[in-house]
């Protein structure tokens, strides 16, 4: 009889699985209902709304947000992240969202210097400021329980090691960049919407998983490098930046003319639309390493005043 009585679950437990799945049931509604929107009536939604609607998009942002959530509320007072923290996290978040989910991505389809920018959010400050939200603890505590075999799969191990090993980050972080602003690549992706999209999700998960790597403001271990290595890759992905940023900035050579197939926007020439795109990658871009640089430095200070702590104690 007590085994009958164990294995019958609490009402509370019962009613939090319901009150789940009821969440998740309304998710996908307010999905269905943006999705018909923006199908059907394109041109009388807000700037707010999105130009192209993505599932894929949407369902990553939304749940993300909510485990965060629903992690937040889990976890006990001293196990939370600081207050500055989790507002950095979700700005990260809204900013990636805000350059792909709303009118925006229309300017960037239309116009370099703001696809540059777009990207400027999607490869740096998005995943810049997730990764200053230290907010991996709060979902994974609000994530589902049969998710999580998946993610700690070999496989899926094998690949993130792979892609934060100190000799492979700086590469992809870089070489992505001069991959898709090849220009016979560039002319491509932007006449095509499935290149479009891959182009956009490896510029948005490969700075999350770099930035995440550098900023972790824990020591090795049980951090995957030490604070010297990660000063060394921030500054290894400077100089090409700056390279391809002044290139840009500096020809007199319309570098990108699939703009003028896809139709500018704005009356300013072609020449004038890459330099500022050149602009913005040249230095923002090189600014945000120079951030992360003082970042690791404060890092290594705070952690050898710990230390010290310790062995004073």
């Amino acid at each position: 009889m007590r085994k009958m009585v164990a294995m019958i679950p609490p009402e509370s437990e019962k009613n939090g699985t319901l009150t789940g799945w009821l969440s998740y049931g309304a998710l996908l509604a307010v999905g269905a209902t943006v999705y018909v929107l923006c199908r059907f009536f394109p041109a009388d939604l807000p700037v707010w709304m999105p130009w192209e609607f993505s599932w894929p998009v949407f369902l990553l942002t939304t749940l993300t947000l909510g485990w965060f959530l629903r992690g937040l509320w889990r976890m006990r007072a001293a196990e939370r992240p600081p207050v500055w923290r989790r507002v950095l996290f979700l700005l990260g978040v809204l900013a990636s969202y805000t350059v792909v989910q709303t009118h925006y991505d229309y300017l960037s389809q239309h116009m370099f210097f703001f696809h540059r920018f777009q990207h400027l959010v999607l490869h740096h400050l998005g995943p810049f400021l997730i990764a200053l939200g230290g907010a991996g603890s709060a979902v994974w505590r609000g994530m589902p329980e049969f998710l999580k075999p998946a993610l700690t799969s070999r496989p899926v191990r094998g690949a993130v090691n792979f892609i934060q090993h100190p000799a492979v980050a700086p590469v992809v972080f870089v070489g992505l960049i001069y991959l898709w602003l090849f220009p016979e690549m560039h002319a491509r992706v932007m006449l095509d919407d499935n290149l479009y999209d891959l182009m956009n999700w490896s510029m948005a998960i490969d700075g999350i998983f770099f930035w995440c790597l550098v900023l972790d403001p824990r020591p090795k271990p049980p951090a995957r490098l030490g604070m010297g290595i990660r000063a060394l890759l921030v500054g290894a992905i400077v100089p090409p930046q700056i390279l391809v940023g002044a290139l840009l900035a500096l020809t007199n050579k319309d570098i990108y003319p699939v703009y003028k197939i896809c139709g500018r926007i704005l009356p300013i020439s072609a020449i004038t639309d890459q330099h500022y795109g050149g602009l913005i990658l040249w230095i923002p871009s090189s600014m945000m390493s120079v951030i992360a640089l003082l970042l690791i430095l404060n890092n290594l200070r705070l952690a050898d005043e710990k230390a010290e702590r310790a062995a004073a104690a």
